[in-house]
């Protein structure tokens, strides 16, 4: 707790510094003490005519003042004072500081770089082969600020291995090990900003964004750190460009209008800008004077917080800026240790002392360390209080005292070591360091990096200079509160940065060009998916899929084929039925009658059998419906076909006798019409059924059928059927019932009928007249119906068949059995009358005489 004293010089002061009178500050950037850790702070910032245009090895001079440097440089001394005033860490020890100005500068960073590497109590850095036993002015240095500084300074500290620990360089190229062997940093590096920055674009479904950095280290390295995290998540760069940084003598305005001038002339409306505050406050400047369109602009770290930038007159007018600042401890005595010491640099007692007590021989190398500081207010400084890196600032300082605490084996009663420790040797220490600063526990990794909360800023304006809100965080992964983000659209809509719609469902996207975000939506066609909304490609379903057009999925393919609860099957049976019981009912009154002259005339008992086989022909047809298996489909034809050539063998035998007895003479009629007859009979009809099932079972072990299962045939089913493999084999089957229906034909068709008889020759001319008329109809349209409908076809094709044989030469036999029983006759049947004889002798005689 400060006491009254101090309190009052505070009240005392503040009522001073309104008044402009110097300060001191500048000589409170140096403290002795056991061991001394050396600072880089951009107290100041040189102007843009000098660095490019120097003819010797001079000093720059750095004229404006940089208020964030002061308060960083303030927040190391509290660090130091704290661990000073502690009795756990260092017990027993006294840290000092030195600390510079960089004045943002390479060349002006490595004057005070040489400084630290000076011998102790000297400033002279002498050559030896070998530094393990050199003892440089300070133990390790905190700073400097920015990357394109802590790339020159690291490898020049790298070389001697100082521990140097910077609060704000984050350019990924320093976690090289090889390269920068000493290097740490209280920040995380570019990489994870700017993966939390892809996954900001992602949230907001931004994938056509433009891409500036810096022309120097940091923005090239980050740029291309960008380039790879985009490409991995679909988001496409349309513009890549570098913006110069400000010089006197370079061609600056015409790249910043080429580069500004690509991404204001296309469609988009997010920009990456990764720069330093000096590259983006020469790109606004144009911007804003060439009053170019707004945007939306992710901010790097940079300049997301840097004066220079938001301090630009019209910065409101360039659109909506969002930026990642890491997440660190409140430091809530900071404010008031600002306010003490400036006080007390309004003291001119406490001034005088302190410059008797502190004055170093640097001071005649390098003068005043900061005169800018001797002349501001406390009003200069207060913006910059709570700035982030602040926070940073303190934890590098307790970094390093925590791996000097490690390395001199501190505990609570001393420091046991009591050998100076070289900077090399508390490198040792520094590898995989955990030490805690502000209630946080922090943790060097393998690369010297730390892993830290990001909070999501948004610039929101309410004066001159726009305040920064949270409107999220990424710790790993981001997370955002769109209702308390402001975008700069008239109607505050999220602002829309894509080359192309989103795809609906079902459509892939065709690239044009060469940008992947740019593209055509196709539509998936039938028989493919959309497997991912990223997919450029339609993929396939497997064989056993179907999918509709524009699907996103496949289903899996019904098998097909004839069913038995098909209405065509249902039909067909009902059709059997009919034919079956017609069979059945002509073969019940011809074995009733058999004895009868009509069925001897229709050849008795060849008569029956072959309306026996008529009825196999018509159960054969139950060998086609259902799902076909290899057995029926090496059934099928020959349980078809063998059957009904003994039904047209018994009939050509029938057609023989008529032919025999009405175009022959008397003499050969009788002698042949005995063969006809009996077992010389039966063996006709053996030897056709013998002919047909050789070629039945020629056809099926040549080229038997095989079941098949289409994937092709149907859009949505599988079609499962008896394939043919061959359909001259086929025909072959066909051609011994062929044959003996054509040779039955011409046996009828030209025999002309007696009166008084009945006429058997007409009945078989219209039955081989229907087995002609169907089995011809039967080829086209097999040919052409579908193939899950040839097994219908063929059913059809048997039951017509049968029933054209039994409508033109049974049934008519049965009519007249039930109907007509009167002309049962031998004389109407068999011809066995008186007249019978007589036209016998006539036909002997050449016709001589005259019948009774």
């Amino acid at each position: 707790m400060l006491g009254p004293a101090v309190l009052g010089l505070s009240l005392w002061a503040v009522l001073h510094l309104g008044t402009g009178a110097p300060l001191c500050l500048s000589q409170q950037l140096r403290m002795k003490g056991d061991y001394v850790l050396g600072g880089l702070f951009p107290l100041s910032e040189a102007g843009e005519a000098g660095l490019g245009s120097r003819t010797q090895p001079s000093s720059p001079v750095c004229t404006r003042f940089s208020s964030n440097g002061l308060l960083w440089a303030l927040a190391m001394k509290m660090a130091v004072e704290e661990i000073n005033n502690r009795s756990d860490l260092l017990p027993g020890l006294h840290l000092g500081y030195d600390l510079f100005d960089t004045c943002s500068e390479p060349v002006v960073a490595m004057k005070p770089s040489l400084m630290f590497l000076a011998k102790a109590d000297s400033h002279d850095i002498a050559a030896y082969c070998n530094y393990t036993q050199y003892q440089p002015r300070v133990l390790a240095v905190i700073g400097p600020h920015s990357s394109e500084l802590a790339v020159v300074t690291g490898k020049f500290f790298g070389f001697f291995l100082m521990p140097q620990v910077s609060y704000g360089a984050s350019m990924e190229l320093l976690s090289a090990r090889e390269t920068f062997p000493s290097f740490f940093r209280t920040v995380p590096s570019d990489r994870v900003q700017l993966t939390a920055a892809v996954e900001l674009l992602q949230e907001f479904g931004w994938n056509w964004v433009a891409a500036l950095g810096s022309d120097d280290e940091y923005g090239r390295q980050g740029l291309g750190i960008f380039s790879t995290l985009a490409a991995a998540h679909s988001i496409c760069i349309a513009h890549e460009g570098l913006v110069p940084l400000p010089r006197a003598d370079g061609p600056l305005l015409g790249k910043v209008q080429d580069v500004l001038h690509q991404v204001n002339q296309s469609s988009v409306q997010v920009v990456l800008l990764f720069a330093s505050a000096r590259a983006a406050h020469a790109l606004f400047s144009y911007s804003i004077s060439s009053k170019l369109s707004s945007k939306v602009w992710v901010a790097s770290e940079a300049w997301l917080t840097s004066d220079l930038v938001m301090g630009l007159p019209g910065m409101a007018q360039v659109g909506t800026v969002l930026g990642f600042l890491q997440r660190g401890a409140q430091l809530h005595k900071f404010s008031q240790y600002v306010k003490t010491h400036m006080a007390l640099a309004a003291d001119p007692v406490f001034c005088a002392a302190l410059g008797k007590r502190e004055q170093g021989l640097e001071e005649d190398v390098v003068g005043r360390r900061c005169p800018q500081c001797d002349c501001i207010t406390l009003q200069n400084v207060s913006t910059g209080l709570n700035h982030h890196q602040t926070f940073s600032v303190y934890a590098a300082v307790y970094s390093v005292a925590q791996a000097l605490h490690n390395t001199l084996q501190c505990n609570a009663s001393g420091c046991p070591m009591q050998d100076p420790v070289k900077p090399w040797q508390l490198l040792e220490n520094m590898y995989n360091l955990t030490f805690h600063a502000g209630g946080l526990t922090l943790r060097f990794n393998s690369n010297g990096n730390v892993d830290m909360e990001y909070d999501l800023k948004l610039w929101v304006w309410q004066g001159s200079v726009p305040e920064l809100h949270d409107v999220g965080r990424f710790n790993g992964s981001l997370w955002t509160d769109s209702l308390k983000i402001r975008w700069h659209t008239s109607n505050n809509q999220k602002p829309v940065s894509q080359c192309s719609w989103q795809c609906q469902e079902g459509q892939v996207r065709r690239v044009k060009g060469f940008h992947s975000c740019c593209y055509d939506c196709v539509d998936c066609k039938a028989g493919s998916y959309q497997k991912s909304p990223d997919d450029l490609a339609c993929s396939f379903c497997n064989q056993d899929e179907w999918s509709p057009e524009r699907s996103t999925r496949c289903f899996r393919r019904r098998l097909r084929f004839l069913a038995w609860g098909e209405p065509a099957v249902l039909l067909l049976l009902l059709l059997l039925s009919l034919a079956l019981g017609l069979v059945l009912a002509a073969l019940g009154l011809f074995i009733r009658h058999r004895d009868s002259p009509l069925v001897q005339a229709s050849g008795g008992p060849l008569a029956c059998f072959g309306l026996v086989c008529l009825g196999l022909v018509c159960l054969s047809v139950l060998l086609f419906p259902g799902q076909p298996s290899p057995a029926l489909c090496l059934a099928q034809q020959p349980s078809s076909h063998l059957p009904l050539t003994g039904c047209l063998s018994t009939l050509i035998l029938q057609a023989a006798e008529i032919f025999v007895e009405s175009e022959l003479p008397l003499s050969w009629a009788d002698r042949l019409s005995g063969c006809l007859r009996g077992p010389w009979a039966w063996l006709v009809v053996l030897l056709a059924m013998l002919v047909e099932a050789a070629l039945c079972a020629w056809y099926l072990v040549a080229f038997p059928p095989e079941v098949v299962t289409d994937w092709h045939m149907l859009p949505t089913e599988a079609l499962v059927h008896c394939r043919t493999r061959s359909w001259v084999s086929f025909g072959l089957v066909h051609a011994t019932n062929a044959t003996l229906a054509f040779l039955c034909f011409l046996g009828t068709f030209l025999v002309q009928s007696r009166p008084g008889r009945y006429n058997r020759a007409r009945g078989l001319t219209f039955a081989m007249l229907a087995y002609f008329i169907t089995w011809v109809s039967f080829v086209p349209l097999l040919a052409n119906v579908q193939v899950v409908l040839r097994p219908a076809v063929q059913m059809g094709a048997l039951l017509l068949c049968v029933l054209g044989i039994l409508a033109a030469f049974h049934l008519p036999r049965c009519y007249l059995l039930v109907r007509q029983p009167e002309l049962n006759t031998p004389e109407f049947f068999l011809g066995r009358g008186p007249g019978d004889a007589r036209d016998r002798n006539d036909g002997d005689t050449g016709n001589q005489g005259k019948p009774e």
